[in-house]
């Protein structure tokens, strides 16, 4: 089964830490999932540029208006994700606990829903 781990720190904490522990944290992230690659478990990760660099879209009663930042101001922000082989839910737990990003802000686990391949495949309660 597939999973995306979202990865959300919190800036306060993690800067709170001395650069050389911060390196340490990337470090030994890097190579966990270097580990998860290898293994195939790891089929995707990313990394995103801070959030000060984000734009959010809405469109509400048909006018479209862009703010720059997240959309939802919050203590976390969404930092990256990895996506994951996990044989069940608590694979994709311990799998995710291994990422230090855990001790300073969080990972929330997430299984994947197959999107319809056409228009036509989209049914009354698609959402659930």
């Amino acid at each position: 089964m597939r999973y995306l781990l979202l990865v959300n720190t919190d800036p306060d904490l993690l800067d709170a830490l001395p650069p050389a522990q911060q390196d340490d944290m990337m470090r030994e992230c890097v190579a966990h999932a270097a580990e998860l690659r290898e293994s195939g478990t790891l089929l995707a990760s990313q990394r995103l540029a801070p959030v000060e660099t984000a734009t959010t879209v809405r469109i509400r009663n048909g006018r479209m208006s862009t703010t720059d930042g997240p959309f939802a101001e919050t203590r976390e922000h969404f930092a990256g994700y990895n996506l994951i082989e996990a044989r069940d839910l608590n694979d994709a737990i311990r799998i995710a606990q291994q990422f230090p990003w855990a001790r300073t802000g969080s990972i929330e686990i997430r299984p994947l829903a197959d999107l319809p391949a056409t228009p036509e495949d989209v049914k009354p309660g698609w959402r659930g």
